[in-house]
């Protein structure tokens, strides 16, 4: 079901438009350099939010380790995947394990305010397989995990606040019981070259996203705009939840890339598990917006085999009675390769 599922993904993307030609790099040449397999860090919170005082509510904070085989270098059944769906091209596979933590709030209530963000927890492994081709990279993921106590919220929380000596959050007793996960994504991405004056470039990623699953079911739409040098080495920076997301495959370049990018979004959501509760038996819940934007806004950074971003957030209410203004957070990823 889940194959089927995830074709049926891939096959509305397809219908959203050819890729464009010129790629940075055929498949064929990627194929025969063994340019490293790359692992990435990524941590967001809302500890960077811009809001005095916003922190530990809402999405409160998320940790992903991630890796990214070589360009070229796949299994042959997922190149095989990848050539069905979307035909020649440059295929790419990774695999990840992130953790993220929503939270109301005030979290020094023991029994938090029923008509605020519900505690919930979300440890999940992900696989992905992309591919390049031309200036589009296509993007399926499937993810499974689960959503409770048994995604150890409560500890990591609790326990990072003792070491930094802050208080207890003391309401993730309410929070759903344990309950799989499963969720597919697939998205496309296009990379539209502008205007150019020297050194620097200028370019657009537009990107629709769809997913679906016990997770979140969704359809997003929206776009990047760069500014900087070497911009055909990816496709923007990288992220944990769901929003804008370049994916962690970058191409080697000759000296130093960087770019600073602004991007919105809009996303239809018809499910949100951290809003709707579980999908079995009784669990905190709130009245979800089936409409929410997002904005953003940042700096990457390119070299060799490493890339550094910095991304801000902005997010329209996601439920009725979201309090403190636009919600934001920031998220620092680091990708090495080896």
């Amino acid at each position: 079901m889940l194959a089927r599922l995830g074709s049926g993904l891939c096959t509305v993307l397809a219908l959203a438009g050819p890729a464009w030609a010129d790629a940075p790099a055929p498949a064929e040449a990627l194929s025969r350099v063994d340019i490293g397999t790359t692992w990435t860090l990524r941590t967001e919170n809302d500890k960077f939010s811009t809001v005095p005082g916003g922190t530990d509510h809402y999405y409160t904070a998320g940790n992903q380790i991630s890796v990214m085989s070589a360009p070229g270098r796949v299994p042959e059944v997922a190149a095989d995947i990848a050539r069905f769906l979307w035909g020649d091209g440059t295929t790419w596979a990774g695999f990840s394990l992130g953790q993220q933590l929503y939270t109301p709030t005030d979290t020094g209530r023991v029994h938090p305010d029923p008509l605020d963000h519900p505690y919930a927890g979300y440890l999940s492994a992900t696989a992905t397989l992309i591919q390049d081709v031309g200036n589009t990279r296509n993007v399926l993921s499937t993810s499974l995990g689960v959503i409770g106590p048994a995604a150890l919220g409560r500890q990591v929380q609790n326990g990072f606040h003792s070491i930094i000596d802050s208080p207890q959050v003391r309401g993730w007793g309410s929070q759903q019981n344990n309950e799989p996960a499963v969720e597919i994504t697939a998205s496309r991405i296009w990379r539209v070259a502008l205007v150019s004056a020297g050194p620097i470039e200028t370019d657009v990623l537009p990107a629709l996203t769809i997913g679906l699953g016990t997770v979140r079911d969704y359809a997003q739409l929206g776009g990047r705009l760069r500014l900087g040098h070497g911009l055909n080495r990816d496709y923007g920076p990288s992220r944990i939840t769901d929003g804008l997301n370049g994916e962690d495959a970058f191409l080697p370049g000759e000296g130093l890339g960087y770019y600073a990018f602004a991007g919105a979004s809009g996303q239809a959501v018809a499910r949100d598990a951290f809003l709707d509760g579980a999908l079995f038996g009784r669990s905190p819940s709130v009245y979800r917006r089936s409409v929410i934007a997002q904005f953003e806004a940042g700096v990457a950074v390119l070299w060799g085999g490493t890339r550094l971003s910095y991304t801000h957030t902005w997010q329209t209410d996601s439920f009725r009675g979201q309090k403190v203004g636009l919600f934001n957070y920031g998220s620092i990823a680091a990708s090495m390769r080896f």
